[in-house]
């Protein structure tokens, strides 16, 4: 989960909810909501977002006009959720869902119908550079380092014995058990199943790491072969 000082953001089923800290104001969580993402441009590329504003009143102009910054990132404003009468019928006028669908503590959310996997898999030797994309149903194993512009796509794990630095998505067609493993976990983008990854925060000194499914979020750990 991302946090700042008026905004937390984290991976749910649908893409990322954005939740507003109550008494901001919101030309500042505007502002901060435009530098974050641009920020980190690469890593939110093809997101959708949905924003928790509480109390906050807000009109279809100034609702509009996040829509449109976040557009021109390539990430997509999908749904509103307010205690404001006045927001909600503004986020209704922009054609924007007014509920955000979380799922019931104890409770997970079915998979979808997947293609059989069973323990297939395939080796790339060597590093992935920018602009190749590896996807296969199995589990998918890098032996090398996945650079920036890459892409790996597997049905069940993602390992990658060196640096992961591109989009990794494991369990594409929806096995939520999958996992994503690196020496560095270093996404611009990480998914697992459905869930979109929060950006990872900042390591003084990268370890190897496992992300995985906790709830409906994606979390990371550190790799540890130890009982």
């Amino acid at each position: 989960m991302a946090r700042s000082g008026i905004f937390e953001i984290k991976g749910i089923g649908d893409g990322l909810l954005v939740t507003v800290k109550s008494g901001a104001e919101w030309q500042a969580v505007h502002t901060a909501l435009r530098n974050h993402f641009s920020e980190r441009a690469a890593f939110f590329k093809g997101a959708r977002v949905a924003l928790d504003l509480g109390t906050m009143p807000l009109s279809a102009k100034e609702l509009e006009a996040l829509r449109a910054d976040l557009e021109r990132l390539g990430i997509e404003l999908w749904a509103v959720e307010a205690e404001s009468p006045k927001t909600v019928k503004a986020a209704r006028a922009l054609g924007l869902a007014t509920r955000v669908p979380r799922p019931e503590p104890g409770k997970t959310k079915p998979r979808r119908a997947a293609q059989p996997l069973g323990e297939e898999a395939i080796l790339v030797r060597g590093a992935l550079r920018s602009g190749m994309r590896v996807e296969f149903a199995g589990h998918v194993v890098v032996l090398g380092n996945v650079h920036a512009g890459a892409e790996v796509v597997a049905g069940g794990n993602i390992i990658v014995w060196g640096r992961l630095r591109g989009l990794a998505h494991a369990g594409a067609w929806g096995n939520r058990e999958a996992v994503v493993c690196a020496l560095e976990l270093s996404p611009t983008q990480l998914r697992i199943a459905d869930v979109i990854a929060a950006p990872p925060a900042e390591q003084a000194a990268p370890q190897p790491e496992i992300a995985s499914l906790k709830g409906n979020q994606v979390v990371a750990e550190p790799w540890d072969s130890s009982p």
